[in-house]
């Protein structure tokens, strides 16, 4: 490594920390920064390869993944890859873009190719002490894409694996980096398409190959003309004992009239031409390979079928888009196929149905993070809710989205737009012998199209049917009921659980069973950022507090009176006793702790319904003319939420108080893609990074009431849980009570997750005042856990049933 020139070293922290390793001439050189801070500005990760024990002999990290990272001091900025040693800060959110970071170890890299004169980070301490916004303030009046390299503008490629690219932050799904094209590659030169004329040959029918190859002939016959009918997602096959440097792969079902078959775009292709290929469209493919399908391979089919393989060599497949004015009608092509159904269809179709929807969004959960196994391997999936509205009844279509491969899409499907799912699969849930939910959810095949993405001039529906029904029925439709009805964020869970334990526990043949205290608190540990997992585990309730709406996070407390927090910002309490203990209701015994229910303050202004000038066809109709941009009020109070402080306790899980992302939000028009970056899992880009407190300034959504806080006692244990309850209510069309009359009891309530539609409901007062029912009362108490990032866990009780 050459002397690195730039800022003076007088006032470069990078580049004193850097000049020293330089010329430190020991075997092992390493130089650390001592306090002065360090902030990351990007951070980006890619998969190990078979030659992560060479690069990092020392290290005893499991983790299939590596990461670089861009940090600056303000005055100059460094491309440097981390140790696996701090994967784990990583995958809980405690390191991330944005972060302060201080006593920075750094070592140089191998001289090995593709690896030399890179800088290694070895280890690193993240300051959470300055606040999550230290480096947006320290940077604020900084263009942090113009600070200088050091030394030379680094490769864009991953700097310790030989990987073509950089993945997700937190998929493996969706594709990243501008090395996936979005122009079809350039034709190929005069000279080389006449060279190349013999091996093409003329066309041929899919048919035509398929007899062929199952006679056992392998020649090249020619080119096929193909209809692209269903794409897949991708598929990333990169594993740590393989040195594939594009280990990509997608499916695309194709027809010609005269068959059906499956064609496979492996590694580089899918760089060149996974973005560029879309269902509806007509391919002329050359130079590819015939193969048995996977499906036969493994025996899941019995009749043989092929599979066209398009690789980067041996041989370099050709791939050319026909536009649609050189289409031959003597082609025969097959129409695209679509299966639209609606909202009122949906009760009858069985368990398994494939299906296309097409509705308003109405509401657009936060994404979170589940853990899936395939075959041996665990993976974790990214999948977000979704509600859409149609025009046949008044219940709403459930979605359950994970990646489609279409991260432009997705990451800007707001409510308010109008939606086209492909490719759904039909999943029922059973609450009791009589009631069922139905909900929508992924195929390897679906795509999502959506208004206000720019999908619009490959969205091949338009001209179908169902698509145009739809579109007159916005023509009528009342937009503000739909508004008013629009959400984005927060907890959310669906299908309801069951309300009977023995229901439930057949339900759950093949999961975990009960879990103690500490075990759930170790799996809690483990769990990644926002990953979400189900816990059952038997507890009794010892206390129980409300939180109102209004409550702008004040509480009574029984000692001296303090001023109360601002509505803007969320502080500690001042006084001389940080862990002032609250008056609480008491609930047992004289030796519980005790927890009153704060008392009702004055409500907030209530917000003036501006005229909106939105209009919600006029969007919609950019599927048939083109995109509409236009706007709608903007309604963004904001309000506090808290709880008041407990006593430290040696073994507590949970947060005493309402996390910012668990409560959902008015949707806000005119500040839609912030509220979107906001809602969204954290940014690996600082230009894309927003203050933490962005959040608040969205106004809860009118869904939103309150929250009760319930503390629990492990019994296997004693481990103690604070534990969040929303409540379903009569008349709230976003956590809808399950259709089935109770008493409004504590136990009736907790076992259906909320109060009975056919009453009214009790007040918190009264439910707080009548918890001595809950006396020794043995519950096994369904716990929704998310790890929100840093040390946050989310732990929301979604069923408590009365042990007898």
């Amino acid at each position: 490594m050459a002397a690195l020139s730039g800022s003076s070293p007088e006032c470069c922290t990078l580049k004193k920390a850097l000049n020293r390793l330089i010329s430190n001439t020991s075997a092992s050189p390493r130089a650390r920064t001592r306090s002065e801070p360090l902030y990351v500005i990007s951070l980006e990760r890619y998969g190990r390869d078979a030659d992560f024990g060479v690069r990092f002999p020392d290290s005893i990290s499991m983790s299939d993944s590596l990461f670089d990272a861009t940090i600056t001091d303000g005055d100059c900025k460094i491309r440097v890859s981390l140790d696996p040693v701090v994967n784990r800060l990583i995958s809980v959110n405690k390191l991330h873009c944005g972060s302060v970071i201080r006593h920075v170890e750094f070592s140089r890299g191998e001289n090995s190719e593709g690896d030399g004169g890179s800088v290694h980070v070895c280890s690193l301490e993240v300051d959470r002490l300055s606040g999550g916004d230290a480096a947006l303030r320290a940077l604020s009046s900084v263009n942090v894409r113009s600070i200088p390299w050091m030394g030379a503008e680094p490769d864009a490629g991953p700097l310790r694996a030989r990987r073509s690219s950089y993945l997700p932050l937190w998929n493996n799904h969706d594709f990243y980096g501008e090395v996936w094209r979005d122009t079809p590659p350039s034709e190929p030169d005069a000279e080389d398409s006449e060279d190349e004329i013999d091996d093409i040959g003329s066309t041929v029918s899919l048919a035509e190959v398929r007899r062929r190859f199952l006679s056992g002939s392998r020649r090249y016959l020619g080119a096929l003309c193909v209809r692209i009918l269903h794409k897949s997602r991708l598929i990333y096959y990169g594993r740590a004992d393989q040195k594939c440097e594009c280990p990509y792969k997608a499916e695309l079902q194709v027809g010609d009239g005269s068959s059906n078959a499956c064609v496979v775009l492996w590694n580089s292709v899918c760089l060149e031409w996974y973005r560029i290929l879309h269902p509806g469209q007509v391919v002329r493919l050359c130079r590819y390979r015939v193969k048995e399908s996977y499906s036969c391979r493994t025996g899941q089919e019995s009749e043989p079928h092929i599979e066209i393989s398009l690789n980067s060599r041996n041989p370099t497949a050709q791939i050319t888009i026909i536009p649609k004015n050189q289409i031959s009608p003597d082609w025969i092509l097959p129409d695209l196929p679509h299966s639209f159904i609606c909202r009122q269809e949906l009760p009858s179709c069985p368990q398994g149905h494939i299906c296309d929807v097409i509705g308003v969004v109405v509401f657009v959960g936060r994404p979170e993070r589940v853990r899936r196994k395939d075959g041996q391997r665990s993976e974790i999936e990214e999948y977000r809710w979704l509600q859409l509205a149609d025009r046949t009844t008044d219940q709403l279509i459930m979605i359950k989205l994970f990646c489609t491969s279409q991260p432009d899409i997705q990451s800007r499907i707001y409510p308010m737009a109008l939606l086209v799912c492909t490719r759904l699969k039909m999943i029922k849930s059973a609450v009791d012998r009589a009631t069922t939910f139905e909900y929508l959810t992924n195929t390897s095949l679906t795509q999502v199209y959506c208004t206000g993405t720019g999908s619009h001039p490959v969205m091949p529906y338009r001209g179908i049917r169902p698509v145009r029904q739809f579109l007159h029925w916005l023509k009528q439709v009342d937009e503000s009921s739909l508004l008013e009805r629009a959400v984005i964020g927060g907890y959310f869970s669906y299908p309801p659980l069951p309300v009977l334990l023995h229901i439930f526990m057949e339900n759950r043949q093949g999961e975990a069973g009960l879990i103690s205290g500490g075990e759930m608190k170790l799996e809690c540990e483990k769990l990644n950022y926002r990953e979400k997992r189900q816990f059952a585990i038997q507890c009794v309730i010892t206390a129980a507090c409300y939180h109102h709406r209004e409550d702008s996070g004040r509480t009574q407390y029984s000692d001296l009176p303090s001023a109360p927090l601002s509505p803007r910002v969320r502080r500690q309490r001042e006084g001389s006793e940080p862990h002032r203990t609250p008056v609480k209701r008491k609930l047992f015994s004289s030796t519980s702790p005790r927890k009153r229910l704060a008392p009702p303050l004055q409500p907030l202004a209530t917000e003036d319904d501006a005229e909106r000038d939105f209009s919600l066809f006029d969007g919609a109709m950019e599927f048939l003319v083109g995109e509409q941009e236009d706007d709608s009020n903007d309604e963004d109070d904001d309000e506090e939420f808290s709880t008041p402080p407990t006593s430290p306790m040696t073994s507590r899980l949970g947060q005493t108080r309402v996390a910012t992302e668990t409560l959902p939000r008015v949707f806000c028009y005119e500040r839609r893609h912030v509220q979107a970056v906001a809602v969204g899992l954290q940014v690996n880009s600082f230009h894309k990074l927003l203050p933490q407190r962005e959040l608040e300034s969205f106004s809860p959504a009118s869904c939103y009431t309150g929250y009760f806080t319930l503390s629990m006692k492990a019994l296997s244990d004693g481990v103690m849980l604070d534990v969040l309850f929303l409540p379903a209510n009569p008349g709230n069309l976003h956590w809808m009570p399950l259709p089935l009359s109770h008493n409004n009891s504590w136990e009736s309530i907790l076992s259906h997750g909320g109060f009975s539609p056919h009453a009214p409901p009790p007040s918190p007062a009264d439910l707080i005042a009548t918890a001595n029912q809950l006396t020794n009362q043995r519950l096994l108490c369904v716990l929704d856990a998310c790890a929100l990032g840093g040390e946050k866990m989310e732990l929301v009780l979604n069923r408590a049933f009365p042990l007898r």
